[in-house]
This record gives structure tokens, C-alpha cells and sequence, in this order.
């Protein structure tokens, strides 16, 4: 089944990605993309209770929050919220089982989906309708194939996400004036991702040293990333800002707004960082950063997946699966805080940090 909107655009369309913080992220400008092509189209997004607290604040989209965690309850929330509806397109963008099952509640003239190939989890029973196939892209890139099988071309190539005046608030506290500044968000939820407090402490005592950067360390309130936080600083020589715990989302992504740089792993926060234009140093081994780094960024991550590759999976990354990752114990001890400083150094020297002005 093609769809075709040549002659009139969709009236109603609805977008279907729960997770996770990244992810929701990339398709964003696939959002923006449908917006700026089809302004007076519908558009509806069933996502995530976490993500929603990012993305809630977005004018022009209706938010339907699908919380995980509720169990059956969830399914029997959105078949509620589905009753009476019909919308002429649903976009099916995440590999889960449980989001399936959510589509399957979705009145849609046209359920678009993955490519067989890629659709896991038996997600091509839930559609009538698939992109076409892609190789080897970035996360971001593949999710045009949506736009694309729905006749779009363009990319608009923007996130813009709106950011309340306590989150700009509380940033120009935790940064209060131009000097640049470094932001550690140290914790993936992948834990196997995480590399050492000590390789962080060691990189932020370069970071103030050698280039007068304040450092910053931030993440949630789960036990590890306190531990996390709190072991960083202990280690450090130089003064620092343990934030762990202590902001919100929105609020996060404001002091990401402000700052010169972050560094993290393959997480959440490296790709909120792309949305507001802030270079990420991304700290890549159990993933490969072509697939997910960041997506403005890629030039500045340390990529030790080719030798994850070799010495865990016993092959060339090459002649892995595109999506494998190599989530090892150890395999985030490949790579060395010098070559975290490396980048460092190469990014500050590429230009001038930026520096809070708002």
C-alpha cells in the first residue's frame, strides 16, 4: 500500500514513539519537517511519561502520554483517549513489542512502519505500509524514511524546543556568568556504557587547568548517578559543581543551552545537548557513534567501537549487524582519559567556546 498525498496532505496524523529521551529527540526534526510541509495538518504523539516531560512544552502537537510503568492499565488509558478518533496516518517509529500493541489501538486509514529487515519485535503485523530499506545511516537520518514514504523530500533540520522561563531561571543560576563551561553527564542507562569516575575527574581537572572551563556534573536522582557524582568530585583537584540530582529535565536542557561543551556517553544527554546546539564530546565503545553519536558532534567523539569489535565480538566492526552493540564488562576501559583530551583540546582549539549570553 503507497500513499499517496500528492494532491492533498493528511488532515490527521499521528506519530507513535514512546522512547527513549534520544530517540524521542531524533524525531523531532521529523516532526518539524511534517509541520513545516503540512501546516494545517493534525498531529498527534503518543509518547513516554519521562519524554513528555521534555517535549510537552511544544506548540502545534497534542500530546498523548503513554505511561509504561501502569502496566495494562496504559493500554486501557489509550484505547480511552483513541475512542472516536480516525486519523488518516499513523507513523509507527519505535521496535518494541509494547508500542505495537499500543498501534494496534490506533484508528489509522495508514500504519506506516520499518522496512521488513528492520522491523523487530513483529512490528510489520502491526502496519499496512513500510519505508523503504536503509543501510548503515545514523538513527536520525533513518527516520526521514517516514517523511519520505509519505512523499516529503525535505528535512527540516531544527528541534526548538521550548524551554519555560524557571528552566532559564534556574541555568543562569547554576552558570551565572561568560566564563565557558563544561557539563559531565557521566550515567547511560545502559550501564555497561558508563566509563570511570576517575577518567571523568581526570579530564574535568584538564578542562579547568588548561583551559579555564568551570565544570558542571549533572544526571538524575537514581543511587548510581549520586555515587557517580559525588565520587567525581571527591577525585577532582580543581573546584567543581556537583548538580547531580538537584534539576529537572527542562532545566537540564537550559544549562545545556548555556554551557561550551558537554561530554557523555551514549546517552539521553548527548543528544538533548545537539538540540540546543552545544558540541558534545560523546564517549563511544559499546555503541558505534556513526549509528548513534551525536548527531552534530560526530567529528568530536572518541570512537574506540572498531577495537570494541575486535577484541570482544573477535571481527572488524565492519562485519557486524549495524545495530550490534558490544555492552561488555570493560569495554569502556578502551578508551583513556587521553583520549578524552585529545578531543578536548581539538575542539577548543577549532574555535572560541561559547559562552552563556541569555
Amino acid at each position: 500500500m503507497s500513499p499517496d498525498f500528492s494532491s492533498a496532505p493528511p488532515r490527521r496524523l499521528c506519530i507513535l514513539r514512546l522512547s527513549a529521551l534520544g530517540d524521542v529527540c531524533h524525531v523531532l526534526p521529523v516532526v518539524r519537517t511534517l509541520q513545516d510541509a503540512w501546516p494545517g495538518t493534525e498531529i498527534t504523539w503518543i509518547i513516554g511519561k519521562l519524554e513528555h516531560k521534555l517535549l510537552g512544552h511544544l506548540p502545534g502537537i497534542e500530546f498523548v502520554v503513554f505511561d509504561k510503568k501502569a502496566g495494562r492499565a496504559a493500554y486501557g488509558d489509550l484505547r480511552r483517549r483513541m475512542s472516536g478518533r480516525r486519523y488518516d496516518v499513523l507513523l509507527h517509529m519505535q521496535l518494541a513489542l509494547r508500542a505495537s500493541l499500543a498501534a494496534a489501538l490506533v484508528p489509522a486509514d495508514l500504519k506506516v512502519g520499518f522496512d521488513r529487515a528492520r522491523a523487530r519485535e513483529l512490528q510489520w503485523i502491526f502496519t499496512n505500509a513500510r519505508v523503504a530499506p536503509r543501510e548503515r545511516e545514523h538513527v536520525l537520518d533513518s527516520l526521514f524514511g517516514f517523511t519520505e514514504a509519505l512523499g516529503l523530500r525535505g528535512r527540516s533540520m531544527r528541534w526548538d524546543i521550548p524551554l519555560p522561563e524557571p528552566a532559564l531561571d534556574y541555568a543562569r543560576r547554576a552558570i551565572p556568568d561568560a566564563r565557558p563551561t563544561l557539563v559531565i553527564s557521566p550515567c547511560s542507562s545502559h550501564v555497561l556504557r558508563n566509563w570511570s569516575a576517575e577518567g571523568y575527574a581526570a579530564v574535568a581537572d584538564h578542562a579547568a587547568a588548561r583551559h579555564g572551563l568551570r565544570v558542571l556534573v549533572c544526571g538524575g536522582r537514581s543511587e548510581l548517578e549520586m555515587q557517580y557524582g559525588e565520587r567525581i568530585a571527591a577525585l577532582m583537584r580543581q573546584p567543581c559543581v556537583n548538580l547531580v540530582g538537584k534539576d529537572t529535565l527542562v532545566e537540564f536542557l537550559a544549562t545545556l543551552q548555556r554551557a561550551a561543551l558537554l561530554i557523555s556517553p551514549d546517552s539521553g544527554p548527548a543528544h538533548m545537548a545537539t538540540t540546543v546546539g552545544t558540541p558534545v564530546i560523546g564517549l563511544y565503545a559499546a555503541t558505534n557513534p556513526a549509528r548513534s553519536g551525536p548527531y552534530r558532534s560526530r567529528p568530536w567523539c572518541v570512537d574506540r567501537y572498531e577495537a570494541a569489535a575486535r577484541k570482544f565480538m573477535g571481527k572488524p566492526a565492519a562485519e557486524l549487524p549495524w545495530t550490534e552493540k558490544i555492552e561488555q564488562p570493560g569495554v569502556m576501559d578502551l578508551i583513556t582519559p587521553g583520549d578524552v583530551i585529545e578531543r578536548l583540546d581539538a575542539l577548543m582549539a577549532a574555535g572560541a567556546p561559547r559562552t552563556a549570553t541569555r
